[in-house]
């Protein structure tokens, strides 16, 4: 579907509520005009991994999935952390499943999905974000086996939009398919980047913001038209207005706060 088909509004009310289970499908309802806000066209979160601690998670203790932004807020408050940052961890299946891997404290939650497919997810090369006690990486999906070391953190999602200083191959300058994109950046010297974009972008463009304006050699999209920020010091304070799989949390480092 592109973003010159018109749909009834009431027919594509029904299809978003349809498909509100999974994120890839809804976005292609969501297209938009290729705007950027101009004072402010990304937000940006700066993770130095020495003073911030990074954890993904999906489900709370009772084996539910936490879903929304807030549902951490409070997870992070109740355990005593200071909460900086979070946001929505890549691509998911109905029912709230991750649709690629996921690795939380250490344990495989979902494994590792190297199939053909439609959608973001599948425009291949796709990518994992991965931590270990080495550092943040992102390295292209079919290469995850080959991480040296146990690896604590891992969210599998597509495309990569950066992957050794290379916009990915799929991507077109002036493309047209413009929606809110997020995306996460690694650099050599450690430093993690949450991006989400204020307004519509293309993919094209949203890559070379993590190439060129960020110095990341390596980025990997996490998500589309749904994506939300929770980050105070920016003024975005997420919700609960959409629900997700996998969830990055961004924590000052303290006791409580590590694995």
């Amino acid at each position: 579907m592109n973003n010159r088909t018109r749909i009834p509004t009431l027919l594509a009310l029904l299809l978003l509520s349809a498909l509100a289970g999974c994120s890839s499908l809804v976005q292609s309802v969501k297209n938009q005009e290729c705007t950027l806000r101009a004072d402010r066209p990304f937000d940006v979160v700066e993770i130095d991994l020495e003073r911030h601690a990074l954890r993904l998670v999906w489900k709370q203790p009772d084996g539910s999935p936490f879903l929304t932004l807030d549902r951490v807020q409070a997870w992070a408050a109740a355990r005593g952390d200071s909460l900086i940052a979070a946001t929505n961890a890549g691509i998911y299946e109905p029912g709230y499943v991750p649709t690629g891997l996921f690795i939380e404290d250490g344990v495989v939650k979902n494994p590792l999905n190297l199939d053909d497919g439609n959608g973001n997810f599948y425009l291949k090369p796709n990518g994992v974000f991965l931590l270990t006690d080495a550092g943040a990486r992102i390295v292209e999906a079919s290469q995850f086996e080959a991480v040296a070391g146990p690896v604590r953190y891992a969210t599998q999602s597509g495309p990569l939009l950066v992957s050794g200083g290379t916009i990915h191959p799929a991507f077109t300058p002036g493309s047209q398919n413009c929606r809110l994109r997020s995306g996460i950046g690694a650099r050599p010297d450690g430093t993690v980047f949450l991006v989400i974009s204020n307004g519509a972008v293309n993919f094209y463009d949203f890559a070379t913001f993590f190439k060129e304006a960020l110095n990341c050699p390596d980025a990997l999209y996490l998500d589309g038209a749904i994506s939300e920020l929770y980050a105070p010091a920016l003024g975005r304070f997420g919700g609960n207005r959409e629900k997700y799989a996998g969830i990055i949390a961004v924590m000052l480092k303290s006791p409580s706060s590590e694995p």
